[in-house]
């Protein structure tokens, strides 16, 4: 007995060290520099500085990667201040655990919660802009998020500046139920407003933009624009299927779709996008 017991202490030994060897070598693969990953569509390697370097794009296959929400402001803007929203934490229904989900959220993100306001140049032109944040509860659109979109368009009518609005949403947050359904209709508002006293609305439509939010003021801006192969699109693939019964094409809810069938007006590429959105600040500039 004392043999087996000694016999098995020496493997879960050699497992120990061996655990320990490869925790050592990811702590060093953790840091930038040094890290590799492998791409999630052509599967080619590179390092996370080249990733980094190229702004979260695949340097072989040109798949664009969720970027960070400032670093993608950082991209874009010449300068910019960000805008204190100043809004309460709002639980209408008092959902189950959602206050204790959104305080870990803003603890684990250091993001207050699913958007930001700037207000800043590109280019030389100034205007307001609205950022959703996919890692705030996939950019899903309550209460606040909506009222500070609403927000952003009443203060850049204010001034009869521009808006720029960055979309990453995945749709209505259910947790704030008919609540926030509501948001479709009150940032739809303040779209109209905007718009008819002839100001400029310019939508920048990323991975994801989906269900309330494709569906109200992502959908209605002057200029649409969308990244590569971005998923945007109201529901489900596979419930749309199910529904009619019938498949759908691969590219189906993808941005090349929907510029192909006259829903954007155009695809940038990440690297392009500052220079794109400040010709056509240039060109609507007062």
């Amino acid at each position: 007995m004392k043999d087996y017991f000694d016999k098995k202490f020496s493997i879960f030994k050699k497992i120990k060290s061996r655990r320990s060897e490869i925790r050592e070598r990811a702590s060093v693969n953790k840091e930038p520099k040094k890290r590799i990953e492998t791409c999630v569509s052509c599967q080619k390697l590179f390092t996370y500085r080249e990733l980094e370097n190229n702004l979260y794009v695949c340097p072989s296959c040109n798949h664009h990667y969720t970027f960070d929400i400032k670093l993608r402001i950082d991209s874009l803007f010449d300068s910019y201040e960000i805008i204190k929203l100043n809004l309460k934490d709002f639980d209408p229904l008092n959902f189950p655990e959602y206050r204790e989900k959104k305080k870990n959220l803003r603890s684990s993100t250091g993001y207050e919660e699913g958007l930001i306001l700037v207000k800043g140049i590109i280019g030389g032109s100034p205007l307001y802009s609205f950022f959703m944040n996919p890692v705030f509860m996939m950019g899903s659109m309550g209460q606040y998020v909506g009222k500070g979109i609403v927000k952003c368009f009443d203060m850049a009518r204010s001034e009869r500046l521009p808006v720029l609005g960055v979309c990453a949403s995945g749709g209505a947050r259910m947790q704030e139920g008919i609540f926030s359904l509501v948001q479709m209709a009150n940032t739809s508002f303040g779209v109209r407003e905007h718009s008819d006293e002839g100001n400029l609305f310019l939508a920048l439509l990323t991975d994801p933009t989906t269900g309330g939010v494709s569906a109200s003021f992502a959908s209605l801006a002057d200029i649409i624009i969308g990244e590569p192969k971005a998923r945007i699109g109201f529901t489900g693939r596979r419930v749309i299927e199910q529904t009619i019964r019938q498949k759908l094409p691969e590219d189906f809810q993808t941005s090349e779709f929907l510029f192909n069938h006259g829903f954007l007006d155009d695809i940038v590429q990440r690297k392009d996008q500052k220079q794109y959105i400040s010709k056509i600040l240039a060109y609507h500039r007062r």
